[in-house]
């Protein structure tokens, strides 16, 4: 409109162009429509902020950008000048997945090459680690599509009301209808997290090694380590012998025998399926994707104890674990982020070579 005919207009209409082109070209810059989407590095996903303040300060992750589609309470990413960000995904299923594909929905950022690392907290088989133990996954297994029948009303002979989906009893391995029920991540990747943490000095604490002295067995009652173990996901919090008996079996049924059962928690399934449909748009590269969880707590009790009590111990800090494991998130996934930083021509097309 030429600037003549603006005079002939009432001031109301003249504001409410003026706050429409402003509107218009904030949004433009903000999509990223004038310019190239900004390539990033490595995202770090946490679900909650405990996971998160270990990073911020020594990766200095002080630019924070709003993504539309993220948490109310979390609605920023933050990255730092080496292109490696940080997002709070929310706890459980729907919020991470939620969140996840709403950062690579958003058109300001290319993570064709992008490296993801999950660093988040979790429960641990006392079978396979102990406290602070930090675990790179192979697989994930979701524990929680299955049928259920109350233990009071299962048939005779059951050890427990779970059963596969359209199965007909527990045992039975059912088929994948769901297409979430278990994935496999990069072996390359997953053998280069695990080469570059070993011998790193993992946190503990003096309230720690106490409770895990309740524990008789190795390595339950033992300073924590990094391994490969494989992690469990669902949004119940379950607890106790039997239902970790059963996490161990429907991780081996899931996984015909080659997985292991270590690590409980909520997410991860949810973050890889997001990630799998940004993959199949061509947005992300799915075997770019590390899951590195660190034991908080034990999944079941210590001998004479109930599994009310452990879980009560697991939920307000009585076993002493949670601040061993947020540090070790950052202790053993930072060797991860700060290898592809700083080799980055040698991470860029893939995981490089030994």
């Amino acid at each position: 409109m030429p600037v003549a005919a603006l005079r002939c207009l009432p001031v109301r209409t003249i504001c409410r162009l003026l706050v429409s082109l402003t509107v218009a070209c904030s949004a433009t810059t903000a999509f990223g429509q004038q310019t190239p989407p900004r390539p990033l590095k490595a995202v770090i996903i946490s679900m909650f902020p405990p996971e998160a303040k270990p990073w911020i300060a020594p990766l200095k992750l002080e630019q924070e950008i709003a993504v539309p589609g993220l948490l109310p309470e979390s609605k920023a990413i933050r990255c730092n000048a080496d292109d490696v960000c940080l997002m709070v995904a929310g706890m459980g299923h729907a919020n991470v997945a939620a969140s996840v594909m709403a950062l690579t929905l958003d058109p300001r950022f290319d993570l064709r090459q992008t490296y993801f690392l999950v660093a988040g907290i979790a429960g641990i088989d006392p079978a396979q680690g102990t406290t602070g133990t930090a675990t790179w996954a192979r697989y994930l297994v979701d524990v929680g599509i299955a049928h259920e029948i109350d233990a009071r009303e299962m048939p005779k002979g059951w050890q427990r009301g779970y059963l596969g989906i359209m199965t007909k009893g527990p045992g039975e391995k059912p088929k994948f209808e769901y297409h979430t029920e278990v994935a496999q991540l990069d072996e390359a990747l997953l053998q280069k997290a695990l080469s570059l943490s070993q011998g790193v000095t993992l946190a503990d604490s003096d309230k720690a090694k106490r409770y895990r002295a309740n524990y008789r067995k190795a390595p339950a009652n033992q300073p924590p380590t990094v391994k490969q173990c494989d992690t469990l996901g669902g949004d119940t919090w379950w607890h106790g012998h039997r239902l970790g008996q059963h996490a161990r079996d429907w991780t081996k049924l899931l996984t015909d025998g080659r997985g292991t059962y270590c690590t409980t928690q909520q997410e991860d399934n949810a973050t890889y399926n997001a990630l799998a449909r940004a993959a199949a748009a061509g947005k992300v590269d799915i075997k770019r994707l590390a899951v590195l969880r660190t034991a908080s707590n034990f999944d079941r009790p210590y001998p004479g104890q109930s599994a009310y009590a452990s879980l009560m111990a697991s939920t307000n800090g009585g076993s002493g674990g949670f601040g061993p494991a947020t540090e070790n998130l950052f202790r053993v996934g930072s060797l991860l982020i700060n290898d592809i930083v700083s080799h980055w021509s040698a991470w860029q097309n893939g995981v490089p070579q030994p």
